[in-house]
């Protein structure tokens, strides 16, 4: 009787230590599990952010956004400081572009003309940084004349002030809508080019004969141009 409490008791036990190492075991996998998924997940989100950070789009209607994004950093900007920061923009996408250019040659020319306008943009940068120092130059000369007392000369100078802002204004505005325009004009360049190429493709296709056409071609001129050699020769002996 004793004996068999005993061994009952040790069977359970050891049916315990087993269910226990087991739920060790599957819990130790489980971690393995997620911690490889993890791993995955890592990997790809480093892949994802590496492509974000080069921004190299195979679509090609996100290749003029780059100009439009620049010129409107550039008009939006009020202090040499942030032109600065306008130019430097466009300066990395410019570097941008060109690897994607190298990467995307079906699309070289479309890229190749954002980066056009994007060096526009910087050299527009330099003029926009000289008229704000015109109009910060205008503005302390308008207020020494208020100091004295100079009213009429002090009203000239804040038209003049007002004329060239508003006249930087448009200028600016004119420089998003010629990148629009741009990038519309080079979107409709490059789908006439696709066209193009299809068709070429296709007609290339229909016209190509068959591998095993030349071949019967050229059995068949051999042919013939063996037949005369029998007996179509002229004997001048005769």
């Amino acid at each position: 009787m004793d004996a068999a409490k005993v061994s009952g008791t040790t069977a359970g036990t050891y049916t315990q230590q087993t269910r226990q190492t087991q739920t060790v075991r599957d819990t130790s996998s489980t971690r393995e599990g997620k911690t490889l998924a993890e791993m995955i997940k890592d990997a790809r989100d480093k892949i994802q952010a590496n492509k974000d950070r080069l921004k190299i789009s195979k679509d090609p209607k996100r290749y003029g956004d780059a100009p439009i994004e620049a010129y409107s950093r550039l008009s939006r900007a009020k202090t040499t400081a942030q032109v600065n920061a306008a130019a430097g923009y466009a300066r990395r996408q410019i570097m941008q572009l060109r690897a994607a250019k190298r990467q995307d040659p079906d699309n070289a020319k479309r890229i190749q003309a954002a980066i056009n306008q994007l060096e526009k943009a910087v050299t527009r940068s330099g003029k926009k940084k000289r008229d704000l120092e015109k109009e910060k130059v205008s503005e302390k000369r308008q207020a020494r004349m208020a100091e004295e007392k100079r009213e009429e000369a002090a009203r000239r100078e804040r038209q003049e002030l007002r004329r060239r802002r508003t006249m930087r204004m448009l200028r600016e505005s004119g420089y998003i809508r010629e990148a629009e325009i741009d990038n519309r004009m080079q979107g409709q360049l490059s789908a006439t080019r696709m066209e193009l190429r299809n068709q070429a493709q296709e007609l290339a296709a229909k016209f190509t004969p068959p591998a095993g056409a030349a071949e019967d071609y050229g059995a068949g001129t051999g042919g013939a141009d063996a037949a005369p050699s029998g007996g179509g020769e002229i004997d001048l002996q005769a």
